[in-house]
């Protein structure tokens, strides 16, 4: 196992790979910007860089400084977090380049599960079932051709898409060439790649993704499903586990599904194979190699440290347990917590309890800065039965208190205590003001 690790990343994620490597015996090296310098997880490392500005393309989109930092201060290992550079084919070769391993699949796989429309073609070949679809669009006028090919409505998606940033919906073909350009625009600024493909765009669905772990002797586990179908502007707001949606036939076939991708690919390390679900059939929707936000989730259903296997399979570990010892129980919840405003927090109290646990980077007195991704922390909570759950995340979201900046603790409330998603009856095309 290796001594020091390096996390090319920050907030709540940061801190919660420091505090596995901790429990691992792992020294820890916290790079930061100028904005995160009194950040919980710059104190809680035992080195800490600065690389650079506050804006992520001056420090944690920099792939250079974070490489030096590594390096100058003798870490083996990085781990990339999610967001950021952890799905950034070019960074893990630079990483294996100069001798350091990056904590994550390889960078071909990373490669090819990036580019949206490369991987729906190998998912094909793999017998995966696959949204019906258009390969890259060379412009406007093979657009229009496919659009009617396909039928509206449909999604138009970057090739390198993520994070809901490169999508548009298009309800007709009079709405086609505003909503091409624009998710070109979009994708160009986000991703450096304007490419577009398109998909048929599905009503009232489930998207369920399964959570696999792969290690490099070629055992493939899944670990189970997680919903993710609350969402605003395709960025999730809650998921849980097991999906109300999935018999357990269904579920199983949809664990095994999972597998044969991953297997397919060679995958190795953490990953969730995405699907949207309608009525019995489910198509693949992508694959995220990477660790996943909601990543608790699966933690608290099976028992598993997700973190701690990453690190160990990075190192040649075999996984210790094979797909017959995953046994999920219960019911597990997670609601994202989100500023609405920057600024200074003045108070700060988390919930406790057994069972609930809220991954955050917050404390009294942190300020909130408006260079990155607005989420605040996750509260996760694991109960014996789903209505259980329901309580006890309602108990916890009342008792969670942050003090001096705005944030959607009341609009979760109103999601987990909503009749819709009391009976599980929710898909994505709700929209959050639904939820009541």
């Amino acid at each position: 196992m290796f001594s020091k690790l390096l996390i090319a990343n920050r907030g709540e994620i940061a801190v919660r790979i420091i505090r596995a490597c901790k429990e691992m015996g792992i020294a820890t090296v916290a790079v930061y910007s100028k904005a995160d310098e009194d950040a919980l997880h710059v104190s809680l490392a035992d080195q800490r860089v600065c690389i650079g500005g506050p804006f992520a393309k001056d420090s944690y989109l920099n792939a250079s400084r974070i490489i030096s930092a590594a390096i100058a201060t003798g870490a083996q290992a990085i781990h990339p977090g999610y967001g950021f550079l952890s799905e950034n084919a070019d960074f893990a070769t630079m990483c294996k380049d100069h001798n350091l391993i990056f904590i994550g699949p390889k960078p071909s796989v990373i490669a090819q599960m990036g580019d949206k429309d490369q991987a729906r073609l190998i998912m094909e070949k793999a017998g995966v079932p696959v949204i019906p679809g258009s390969s890259i669009l060379t412009d406007l006028n093979e657009a229009k051709a496919e659009g009617e090919r396909i039928g509206y409505p449909l999604l138009i998606k970057a090739r390198a898409g993520g994070g809901g940033k490169g999508i548009r919906l298009v309800p007709d073909a009079q709405s086609l060439q505003a909503a091409f350009c624009a998710a070109s625009t979009e994708a160009e600024q986000a991703f450096d790649d304007g490419a577009l493909y398109m998909e048929k765009y599905m009503v009232r669905v489930k998207h369920v993704e399964v959570q696999v772990l792969s290690d490099e002797h070629g055992n493939v586990v899944a670990l189970g499903e997680r919903e993710c179908s609350i969402q605003r502007k395709n960025q999730k707001l809650v998921e849980e586990s097991p999906s109300t949606a999935l018999t357990p036939e269904l579920r199983k076939k949809m664990l095994d599904t999972a597998i044969v991708a991953a297997k397919y690919v060679n995958y190795t390390n953490a990953g969730t194979i995405e699907f949207l679900l309608e009525n019995d059939n489910f198509y693949f929707m992508e694959m995220n190699t990477r660790l996943q936000v909601e990543h608790p989730v699966t933690e608290m259903m099976t028992g598993i440290d997700i973190v701690k296997w990453q690190i160990r399979i990075a190192d040649g570990i075999p996984l210790g347990f094979t797909q017959e010892d995953i046994n999920p129980s219960g019911s597990s919840i997670e609601c994202r917590i989100n500023a609405a405003s920057t600024g200074v927090v003045n108070f700060f109290h988390s919930p406790g309890g057994p069972n609930v646990r809220f991954d955050t980077a917050l404390y009294p007195g942190y300020v909130v800065p408006p260079y990155y991704d607005s989420m605040l922390g996750k509260l996760i909570v694991h109960a014996q039965t789903r209505d259980k759950a329901i309580r006890k995340m309602l108990a916890a979201l009342s008792e969670l208190a942050v003090d001096g900046i705005s944030c959607n603790i009341e609009e979760q409330v109103a999601i987990v205590d909503s009749s819709a998603f009391r009976t599980g009856q929710y898909h994505t095309d709700l929209n959050v003001s639904d939820f009541k």
